[in-house]
């Protein structure tokens, strides 16, 4: 029994991202819609509701690729096509499994015809099934790398490339890109952020009477699907004809000079990077005033274009809160209102003279007005700034693992890409492997015909390798030794890129630090790493030097870990100039102790990097030491900067 798709229009609330949806309907250039937010907030609900509203599609009839008839693809593999042979279907909502294969998102051989008939041709993907349509990534956060390349690739270009198994394909694949993700399993790859022409932040809403009615339509559904769906057919079918006629308006709508300036005004005082977002506010200005059934762009319309289109483009930092500041928002549409009025205004006569003083000050964005009202405040004093941070080098922990999807490690994997072929282990067949184990044989298995004579020798498996994220457990030393203002400003500095770094590559991240007589779990591990940022910042530093309960801690908090996510390899980082001045227990030696901790983790077998701190003119060695003893990698401050590293072996080559 088919069940119907949960309306549209019957959705309550989440005003902006039906908004957004609709805006994309209407205009698909602007680039699609991040949907970020909670779980359980209608998400893919929504986005599934909105397939109904799209307008069907004249098609070449038997194209696979849904050629437009009128401007077909010169390069469609199903071309070329016979002039009028056309069809009608609906919109596609192609949807993209977190788990899918590259396979199955471009395509690849097609098995089945090799088998049978002997030939070589093409199975389309997933993109080439999106053409023209919506395709749609649910938890696009959790997405494997390999696949976000290809998908940055198609979106990039309207045009997907395929080049595997003895297939050479190029085909367009044109689509509305749609993603929803939960930020606190991991931010996006700023690549593909960038690419979502909108961004609206779902939360639940606290309102009682609105909860209320959440649930009365959705128990409503539940009891009769389809009866439920007839009595808001006639609103879905009031907003499908009117993205049809804002779409047939669009061409019409006029976008003034004026407007434009506004648009290049807000977008530069925000300090978004690129042109891209002057491109998207545009569009969505334009198809805003086309929804709303007016003739020209105007300040409204730009100001809804700038509330969806700018919150995850001016985030400059993955530490830095997402969305747009109210406030911050209306100053700049204010300082773009003046600017406007002062290019409409006739140029005033210069009675200054030369040297005279009578140009306008230069306007201030929204961040330099902040900036001078929080240098006003009186009161205390921040902490001291940590030095600058850098693009680190890759730290990785040794192996293969087989952990949750990220871009640390290497890992074995079901949907990675395809290193080799084997006949033991491996996900899948691999085709090509299988076919060239076969040919050898045909004569002698008396193959006549078309197709291939298999034996189940023949079989090959795929085995595949991909990234893996990790468990990056920072351990940081905070005794007096590590208190100097500018060392400690130095070492937060460096674990800030390193936070960054694991940020990027969507790994757990954990902070240990140790000081005094003890050590303290500062954040157990969490996918936030602008928490552990937060937490680092406002550490405490003096007292004695407890390594061995620093290790220790370590050691106990990766135990616990091991048994809630065992799949996730650890690794980690020792920040320390290793000195110790805390027995583990009454009348032990601190040094001795420490090494025996030490030790205790390298029988565990974790992956480790001391990060060396110790300075000044007599150097103990006692890092290199520690590092043996966890049986890891010792490395300077220094050394975990990529382009100090770089540096250094270019300068080695020349040499």
């Amino acid at each position: 029994m088919v069940t119907a798709r949960y309306p549209f229009s019957a959705v309550v609330g989440h005003e902006d991202l039906r908004l957004g949806l609709l805006l994309n309907a209407v205009h698909p250039g602007i680039g699609g819609v991040l949907v970020r937010g909670e779980k359980g907030t209608a998400k893919s609900t929504i986005v599934r509701g909105l397939a109904a509203l799209l307008p069907a599609l004249d098609a070449v009839r038997d194209c696979r690729f849904a050629c437009d008839p009128h401007r077909p693809d010169p390069a469609c593999p199903d071309g070329p096509h016979e002039h009028g042979a056309t069809t009608t279907k609906p919109s596609s909502l192609v949807e993209l499994p977190v788990g899918a294969t590259e396979d199955r998102l471009v395509g690849s051989l097609d098995l089945e015809r090799a088998l049978t008939e002997g030939v070589r041709a093409y199975q389309p993907g997933l993109l080439a099934a999106a053409h023209r349509g919506v395709l749609y990534v649910d938890e696009v956060n959790l997405l494997h790398d390999h696949l976000v390349d290809l998908l940055l690739d198609a979106a990039a270009m309207g045009r997907a490339h395929v080049e595997r198994d003895g297939v050479s394909v190029s085909h367009a694949s044109s689509f509305l890109l749609v993603g929803t993700m939960n930020p606190e399993e991991g931010e996006l790859r700023p690549q593909l952020l960038d690419r979502f022409g909108l961004t609206v932040q779902v939360n639940a809403s606290r309102d009682v009477e609105i909860r209320t009615e959440v649930v009365r339509r959705r128990l409503a559904y539940e009891a009769d699907p389809v009866g439920f769906a007839q009595r808001w057919e006639k609103a879905d079918a009031e907003l499908a004809e009117s993205i049809v006629a804002a779409r047939a308006a669009l061409p019409g709508i006029a976008l003034p000079d004026s407007e434009l300036r506004r648009i290049a005004a807000v977008c530069a005082a925000f300090e978004v990077d690129g042109m891209r977002a002057d491109l998207v506010v545009a569009r969505t200005a334009i198809a805003h005033a086309a929804w709303r059934g007016g003739d020209a762009v105007t300040e409204a319309d730009v100001e809804v274009a700038v509330r969806l289109a700018l919150p995850h483009r001016r985030r400059r930092d993955p530490f830095d809160e997402p969305g747009l500041d109210s406030e911050q928002l209306e100053q700049a549409l204010r300082d773009a209102a003046e600017q406007v009025e002062q290019a409409e205004a006739p140029e005033p006569p210069d009675d200054d003279g030369p040297g005279g003083g009578g140009g306008a000050p230069q306007s201030e964005g929204p961040q330099q007005k902040q900036e001078k009202s929080e240098e006003g405040r009186g009161g205390e004093q921040p902490p001291a700034k940590p030095a600058q941070q850098f693009r680190p080098r890759l730290l990785q922990v040794p192996g293969l693992g087989e952990g949750a999807p990220g871009r640390r490690s290497r890992s074995r994997s079901s949907s990675g890409r395809v290193v080799r072929d084997s006949t033991v282990d491996g996900h899948g067949v691999h085709l090509t492997a299988t076919v060239k184990a076969a040919a050898p044989h045909q004569h002698a298995r008396g193959r006549s015909g078309a197709g291939l004579e298999l034996r189940s020798g023949d079989l090959r498996r795929a085995v595949r390798e991909g990234r893996e994220g990790n468990l990056v457990l920072f351990a940081v030393d905070a005794s007096g030794s590590m208190a100097a203002r500018t060392r400690m400003s130095a070492v937060t500095g460096a674990v800030l890129s390193l936070l960054r770094d694991a940020y990027q590559r969507r790994d757990k991240v954990g902070l240990i630090t140790f000081r005094g007589r003890e050590a303290e779990v500062a954040l157990p591990p969490t996918s936030s790493v602008d928490a552990a940022a937060t937490r680092l910042r406002r550490l405490r530093t003096g007292g004695r030097t407890p390594l061995a309960h620093g290790l220790l801690a370590v050691r106990k908090l990766l135990a616990a870990e091991r048994l809630r996510d065992p799949r996730r390899r650890p690794l980690l980082v020792l920040v320390t100039d290793g000195r110790a001045t805390v027995p583990a227990s009454q009348g032990g030696d601190a040094l001795h102790d420490a090494m025996r901790a030490a030790a205790l983790l390298e029988a565990d077998g974790v992956a480790s990097v001391v990060v060396d701190c110790e300075n000044g003119v007599v150097r103990l060695g006692l890092p290199d030491r520690l590092a043996i003893a966890l049986g890891g990698t010792c490395l300077q401050l220094a050394e975990l900067s990529a382009e100090q590293v770089a540096g250094v072996v270019r300068a080695a080559r020349a040499a």
